[in-house]
C-alpha cells in the first residue's frame, strides 16, 4: 500500500514537473523567442500628429483700420473611423457591424458596394449622448457617409461648427470621453462693420475637404484643412492671408484613447493685407447712395495721380458676416431670389454709360486730328434710312454748330454722331483699349466684368448676319447701343483726364506685411501715356474745359454737382431703359456722373451710378457731390467716425431727383437733362450674379434629413451641472 502510495505521488509530481516546464518552455517561446513577432501585434501607447489650421491674416485699409478680422468659433469634430473601430471592438462576441449598399463605378460600370453604415453607429452613441445634454442637432447623413468612404479617419467631420460657450462650457463641464469626438476652439473670420464694402472683401467659406490633395493629406493622422476665401478680395488674396499651420502631438493608450498633449507647435496668422481704400471715404460713399435714396447703384472713388481705389460701394448690399461660418439654405437663397441683387457688384458690371463715353470719343477724335473741328446740331443726324436724334429735338430744337467743349457741356448727340464717325471707329477702339474701356482693368477682384466696346471685328463674331454701319459708330460714340462698361472703368476714364492724359491702372492691393515686415508693397502702374499716343496737353484741356463747363457754366447739364468754393468738372449721362414687371413696361434708365476735383491739383476722380433714376444731372451728380464735399473736407477737419453698416435692402422705386436733409439747396439739374442724353431704347437686360462654382459660393449649412434625425429629441432637457463621478479603481485600471 506505501509503495503503491508513493509510486502515485512521484507520478504527479513528474507530471507537474512536466506541466511547468511546458509552461515556462511556452513563456520563453512566446516572450523570448517570438517578441519581436508579437511585439507589433500588442496595442501599445503610440502619438499621433494633428494639423491645426492656421489663423488668417487681417484686412486693412489704408490707415491700418480693421475691416476683416478674427474671432473665437467652437465646434464638435468627430473622427470617424476612430468612432467605428472603438464600436466594433465593443461589439459583443458574434454581435454584427450594421452596413449599406451604394452604387459605385468601377471599370467604367456600376456596381453595388457594400460598406460600414456610419450613421447607425453615429445615432447609437454619439448623437445619443449629446441628445441627453440637450445639445444634439440633426446631420446630413448622405454627407457624413460621403466623407467616412473618402477620408475614413484622416480628416474629421464637422458635427457642429455653431456651439455657442456655454455649449462649449457644457461639454468641457461632462467630460465627454466619447470616441473620436473632440470640442475645439478655433478662429473664424469676423468683419466689424457689417456690410461696409463687403463687394470688395468677400466672404470666407469653411475648409473644404474636397480641396485638399492626398499630398497635402500625408504625415498627418489627423488633418483639419484651412478656411478659404470665397470671394472678393479674400479669395483673391487667399494666399497672403491664410496662416502656416500648427502641430499638436497627442498620446493614445495601448486601447486606442487619447490621454494626454505630448506637445503643441502654435499656427501661426497670415500676413496683414493693406488695402487702399480709405474706410472713410467708403462710409462717405455707401452712406450717400443710401441717404439719396438710391436703391440700386455704385460708386467707385480713385486717387487720380496713382490708380489706388479709394472708395468702391454698391447697393443693394450684403452682411458677410452671415456667410461665417456657414448660412442656412433659406438665408442664401433670400439673396438669390432678391431681384435686386445684393450679391451683385454693380461697381465692376457692365452697364451702358450713355454721354459719359462722349469722353472717350472726344480723346479718339484728337487721335484723328479733328478735335478743333466744328460740327452742326440740327435736331439729328440721318444714317441709311434712319433719323437719330438729338435728345434736345424732343424739345423741339438744336444746338447748332458747336466745338468738342460746348458739345460736352451741352451732351449734344448728334455732335458726336459726326464727330464720332470722322473719328473712326478704329481711334474709338484704340483710345477705349489705352483707357481700359472694353476689357478688363485688372483690378483684383474675380468678378470684374470686361464690358463691350464694339468694333466691326466684334460685330462679326458676335453677330454674324449683321454688318457695320455709319449708324454703329454713332450710336458707340454716345456711348449706347452695344457699349457695356463698368462704373469702375468710368471712375478710370476720368482720372485720366484728370490727370492731364496720364492712366493709372486701377488697384486695390496697398501692402502685405508680416508683423512689422512689408512683404509687398504694391507700386502704381501706369496703364498708357496719351502724350506719347500724340495727344497733346492742351487737346486734355480742351476737354478738361468742357467737363467744367458741364458743372458750372449755366447751360451745362450737371449744376447737381456743383460745391461752393470748389471748381468740380463733371459729365452726366443718362441711358433710357425699360424694365417689364408682369407685363408691364417700367422706365429703369440708368442715369450717370463723372467728375474729378478739384479742378487744378485734382484729388478725386469719382464716378457714380443710379439705376431707375431720371438723369444723370439730377439723381447721379448729386450723390457725386456728396462724396467729394464730404471727402474734400476731411482735410479741413471734418471728422467720420467709420460703424457697422447694415444691409441695403435695395429697390425698384422711380428716382425723379436726388436730394439730401443738408444739401444747403443745391440746384436742380437744367431741363434740358431731365429726360434723358439717349440713342435709340432698349430694355435692360436681367442682372444677375455670374454663376459660382461650387467651391466659391458660401458654405451652406446642410439641412438634416430622416436618417441624420434619429435619435434627435424635438425638446431637449438641457441638465444642470453635476460634479463628474470618478470611475471605480478596477475600472480605471483596465480601461
Amino acid at each position: 500500500m506505501v509503495v503503491k502510495y508513493r509510486f502515485r505521488l512521484y507520478l504527479l509530481c513528474l507530471a507537474m514537473m512536466l506541466g511547468f516546464l511546458v509552461l515556462v518552455y511556452r513563456l520563453w517561446s512566446l516572450q523570448i523567442d517570438r517578441h519581436d513577432e508579437f511585439v507589433h501585434r500588442v496595442p501599445s501607447a503610440r502619438e499621433e500628429r494633428a494639423r491645426v489650421p492656421g489663423v488668417r491674416g487681417e484686412i486693412r485699409d489704408r490707415n491700418g483700420l480693421v475691416l476683416a478680422s478674427n474671432r473665437a468659433a467652437f465646434e464638435v469634430r468627430i473622427n470617424l473611423g476612430e468612432m467605428v473601430s472603438e464600436y466594433k471592438r465593443q461589439l459583443p462576441k458574434g454581435g454584427a457591424v450594421p452596413t449599406i449598399e451604394y452604387d459605385a463605378t468601377e471599370g467604367g460600370r456600376k456596381v453595388r458596394k457594400k460598406e460600414t453604415d456610419v450613421v447607425q453607429i453615429f445615432n447609437e452613441t454619439i448623437q445619443k449622448a449629446f441628445n441627453e445634454m440637450g445639445m444634439a442637432k440633426g446631420i446630413d447623413s448622405v454627407d457624413m457617409q460621403v466623407h467616412y468612404r473618402t477620408f475614413a479617419g484622416v480628416v474629421p467631420w464637422v458635427y457642429r461648427d455653431d456651439l455657442t460657450f456655454s455649449e462649449f462650457s457644457r461639454c468641457a463641464e461632462h467630460n465627454l470621453g466619447l470616441p473620436g469626438v473632440s470640442v475645439t476652439e478655433r478662429a473664424v473670420r469676423f468683419y466689424p462693420y457689417g456690410s461696409l464694402a463687403c463687394h470688395i472683401l468677400g466672404y470666407v467659406r469653411l475648409a473644404d475637404d474636397q480641396k485638399t490633395t492626398a499630398e497635402e493629406r500625408s504625415g498627418w493622422d489627423y488633418f483639419l484643412p484651412d478656411d478659404y476665401g470665397g470671394a472678393g478680395v479674400e479669395k483673391t488674396f487667399n494666399e497672403y492671408l491664410r496662416g502656416k499651420p500648427g502641430v499638436r502631438t497627442m498620446k493614445k493608450n495601448e486601447r486606442g484613447r487619447l490621454v494626454g498633449e505630448v506637445s503643441f507647435v502654435e499656427p501661426h496668422k497670415g500676413n496683414d493685407v493693406f488695402l487702399t481704400l480709405d474706410a472713410r471715404i467708403q462710409f462717405i460713399a455707401e452712406r450717400a447712395l443710401r441717404e439719396g435714396g438710391v436703391g440700386r447703384g455704385a460708386a467707385v472713388v480713385i486717387d487720380p495721380s496713382s490708380g489706388e481705389i479709394l472708395a468702391m460701394a454698391s447697393v443693394p448690399s450684403y452682411d458677410p458676416n452671415r456667410f461665417i461660418p456657414s448660412i442656412t439654405t433659406e438665408e442664401y437663397a433670400s439673396y438669390l431670389n432678391n431681384p435686386a441683387n445684393p450679391l451683385f457688384n454693380r461697381a465692376v458690371n457692365g452697364y451702358a454709360p450713355g454721354s459719359t463715353f462722349k469722353i472717350v470719343t472726344s480723346f479718339a477724335g484728337c487721335l484723328a486730328d479733328i478735335q478743333s473741328r466744328h460740327f452742326n446740331c440740327a435736331g439729328g443726324v440721318t444714317y441709311g434710312n434712319k433719323f437719330m436724334k438729338c435728345w434736345i429735338a424732343e424739345h423741339g430744337g438744336a444746338h447748332g454748330s458747336l466745338d468738342v467743349s460746348d458739345a460736352i457741356m451741352r451732351s449734344c448727340n448728334s455732335f458726336f454722331y459726326l464727330y464720332g464717325n470722322a473719328a473712326g471707329i478704329d481711334n474709338i477702339a484704340k483710345v477705349g483699349k489705352l483707357l481700359g474701356v472694353g476689357e478688363r482693368t485688372g483690378v483684383e477682384l474675380g468678378e470684374e466684368s470686361s464690358g463691350v466696346l464694339p468694333t466691326p471685328e466684334w460685330l462679326r463674331l458676335n453677330y454674324p448676319r449683321d454688318r457695320w454701319s455709319p449708324g454703329h459708330t454713332a450710336n458707340t460714340s454716345i456711348g449706347q447701343g452695344m457699349v457695356l462698361a463698368t462704373p469702375l472703368q468710368m471712375a478710370s476714364v476720368v482720372a485720366t483726364v484728370a490727370n492731364a492724359g496720364k492712366a493709372y491702372k486701377p488697384h486695390l492691393l496697398k501692402r502685405v506685411t508680416d508683423g512689422p515686415d512689408v512683404v509687398l508693397e504694391n507700386e502704381p502702374t501706369v496703364r498708357a501715356d496719351l502724350a506719347k499716343e500724340g495727344i497733346e496737353p492742351k487737346e486734355v484741356e480742351m476737354i478738361r474745359r468742357g467737363m467744367w463747363k458741364v458743372v458750372n457754366a449755366e447751360a451745362g447739364t450737371g449744376k447737381g454737382a456743383r460745391i461752393p468754393g470748389i471748381e468740380v468738372a463733371g459729365k452726366t449721362g443718362t441711358a433710357q431703359f425699360w424694365r417689364t414687371v408682369d407685363g408691364v413696361k417700367q422706365k429703369d434708365n440708368h442715369t450717370w456722373f463723372i467728375t474729378f476735383a478739384p479742378y487744378k491739383d485734382p484729388k478725386y476722380a469719382v464716378c457714380t451710378l443710379v439705376q431707375g433714376g431720371k438723369s444723370g444731372g439730377g439723381c447721379a451728380a448729386p450723390v457725386a457731390r456728396r462724396i467729394l464735399e464730404q471727402s474734400l473736407a476731411l482735410d479741413n477737419g471734418y471728422e467720420v467716425t467709420v460703424q457697422k453698416m447694415p444691409e441695403a435692402k435695395g429697390s425698384f422705386k422711380f428716382v425723379e431727383s436726388v436730394t439730401y436733409a443738408d444739401s444747403g439747396g443745391v440746384p436742380e439739374a437744367v431741363a434740358s437733362d431731365e429726360e434723358g442724353e439717349s440713342a435709340p431704347v432698349r430694355e435692360a437686360s436681367e442682372e444677375r450674379p455670374a454663376p459660382r462654382r461650387s467651391s466659391d459660393a458660401p458654405t451652406i449649412r446642410r439641412k438634416a434629413d430622416a436618417a441624420g434625425s434619429q435619435g434627435v429629441s424635438a425638446q431637449q432637457e438641457v441638465p444642470k451641472a453635476v460634479p463628474v463621478r470618478r470611475a471605480g479603481l478596477f475600472r480605471r485600471l483596465f480601461q
